[in-house]
């Protein structure tokens, strides 16, 4: 049976790699350490898939512009020092391989920067399995656009044949944004009505029900 897509597009925090309680907790610990009001769980978590400086912004508004700096320097030091103890989702990494010897061109597009994504790619050894990659410090951050339609161009894809893969609205209003079909996972950062409500093609749990749905759809 011919493929519908040709290629898929992967968010990575909360998507491939379970770091939503670490990137939350980072945010929270950076903003113990500055004295400045710490944002509560559901706050902090609304924001991963935001470039960096958006994601602070969003999450600890109204303070001074000076402190800015300071904010995203203690969150980089506290993410970093616990990112390589981050797992990947159970069954990433088989999915990711499934596809990659099925034909499929493989991407990533992330609110993080190139080097955390470097960091990440090369610990989890899932680097060579990606043909391109877009991440928040060299294309405008989502919902934008810009980072979906760059790796389209790139890869010279189609739009309707092009699939993003996700756990946030930012990942799916992204896709809509690109006119990208998208499908929307559960383990991840934002709620299920959050998603629902954007109507991606498919809500799945986890990366087994996720195998079940390409095998069918895609």
């Amino acid at each position: 049976m011919s493929k519908r897509y040709d290629l898929i597009v992967f968010d990575w925090d909360g998507t491939v790699m379970d770091s939503t309680a670490a990137i939350a907790g980072s945010i929270q610990a950076a903003c113990r350490g500055l004295a400045l009001p710490v944002p509560d769980d559901e706050t902090a978590r609304q924001v991963i898939g935001l470039g960096l400086e958006q994601a602070l912004r969003r999450a600890v508004p109204n303070i001074p512009e000076s402190k800015r700096p300071d904010l995203m320097a203690l969150y980089r030091h506290h993410f970093i020092v616990q990112s390589e103890s981050i797992p990947l989702y159970e069954g990433a990494r088989e999915t990711i391989d499934e596809l990659h010897k099925a034909g499929y061109l493989l991407a990533v597009a992330t609110g993080m920067s190139r080097a955390g994504l470097e960091r990440a790619l090369n610990a989890s050894g899932l680097k060579k399995y990606f043909h391109a990659t877009r991440t928040a410090d060299v294309a405008f951050s989502k919902p934008d656009p810009a980072m979906l339609l760059e790796l389209i161009k790139e890869l010279a894809v189609d739009t309707k044949r092009t699939l993003m893969v996700g756990d946030t609205t930012h990942d799916l209003l992204m896709a809509q944004n690109a006119n990208v079909d998208a499908v929307g996972m559960l383990h991840g950062a934002h709620l299920p009505e959050q998603l629902r409500a954007l109507k991606p093609l498919a809500l799945v749990e986890d990366f087994a029900e996720l195998r079940t749905w390409l095998k069918d759809n895609a």
